[in-house]
């Protein structure tokens, strides 16, 4: 059988070999819709990144034959997973702990960065503005004894949450279903010297973090995102940041990537990084074994563990 490879990754895909006729782009870039559809014609399983947008028409551009779309990411929402079941089609993603670490460290990284200004530091001193050690420059925020407040606590939150106790940080925590220790968004809000987002991207948390819920976080608190760039409203960000509302925000990820609000960049209590959170060898490794196993599993007949649509199994082209 066929495989198409969207983009070369790290990791080991040798073990696709063993039967199957694999295919990788030659580019080291995200391809066209066109391009992806040109190249993928025919196969019949498709690893792709997040990058990749896949819907009903290039599931349908691919062939009837396509029985296996492996995301080489957690997140999914850049494959229409209802249009991928209605056809029969099995979606996997790379959901492990290696992953989950790499995330809660670089939610970690971001942080400390922010509270103790480390890149603004580092940026001063780059410039040649060190002159020599004075008492109040670069004013850092301790975290010792702080309220972290976590949207989403599923394996990464909780790593997060488990990091921040070496701080005797309160933590508190909000999601989706809820326990007799979770508080209302609101509260989480109102309550957090620092709020971290985790959760996926869904319909229910596009924008969740707007003009609105923004108003409600305590004054002079930070806001981090590892999670994805259409959880929070850059434009309403901006705003809260410009107002003095928040005191800062660093951000992994963003609304419309790669481009970013210019003004966004051009504030100095702002960290941003290129969505490396998960970018570790172990992560990456880790990853690649996961995506490589969701598609040998579906063409062997054997259900993936890392499986998005259950449902479809039952139905799924053969």
């Amino acid at each position: 059988m066929k495989v198409f490879v969207t983009r070369k990754v790290p990791g080991d895909l040798e073990p696709l070999k063993n039967g199957h006729e694999v295919i990788v782009s030659e580019f080291s870039r995200i391809l066209s819709p066109q391009e992806l559809i040109e190249k993928a014609k025919g196969v019949d399983a498709l690893l792709c990144l997040l990058t990749d947008k896949i819907d009903g028409d290039v599931m349908d551009a691919i062939g009837p034959q396509l029985k296996v779309i492996s995301n080489y990411a957690v997140g999914f929402d850049n494959i229409n997973i209802s249009e991928a079941t209605d056809r029969g089609i099995v979606v996997t993603n790379t959901p492990c702990e290696q992953v989950d670490e790499a995330v809660a460290e670089h939610t970690w990284a971001l942080i400390s960065g922010l509270a103790r200004r480390i890149v603004e530091a580092d940026e001063a001193v780059r410039r040649g503005a060190y002159k020599g050690w004075e008492p109040d420059i670069f004013l850092g925020t301790s975290l010792i004894g702080k309220t972290l407040g976590i949207v989403g606590l599923g394996g990464i939150g909780a790593m997060v949450a488990r990091r921040a106790e070496g701080y005797k940080m309160k933590i508190i925590y909000n999601k989706r279903t809820k326990d007799e220790k979770s508080v209302d968004l609101d509260t989480l809000l109102a309550t957090s010297d620092i709020v971290t987002l985790h959760v996926p991207l869904t319909d229910e948390t596009r924008h969740l973090i707007n003009k609105q819920t923004l108003s409600k976080m305590k004054k002079g608190s930070f806001l981090i995102n590892t999670a994805r760039g259409g959880v929070v409203d850059e434009h309403d960000l901006v705003e809260s940041l410009r107002d003095g509302h928040l005191a800062g925000a660093a951000l992994d990820v963003f609304d419309n990537e790669p481009n970013i609000d210019p003004e966004l960049i051009g504030m100095p209590n702002v960290i941003t990084t290129p969505h490396i959170a998960s970018a570790t060898h172990e992560a990456r490794d880790a990853m690649a074994c996961l995506a490589v196993s969701g598609i040998l599993d579906v063409l062997s007949s054997k259900e993936p563990i890392n499986i998005v649509n259950k449902e479809v199994w039952p139905n799924r082209r053969k």
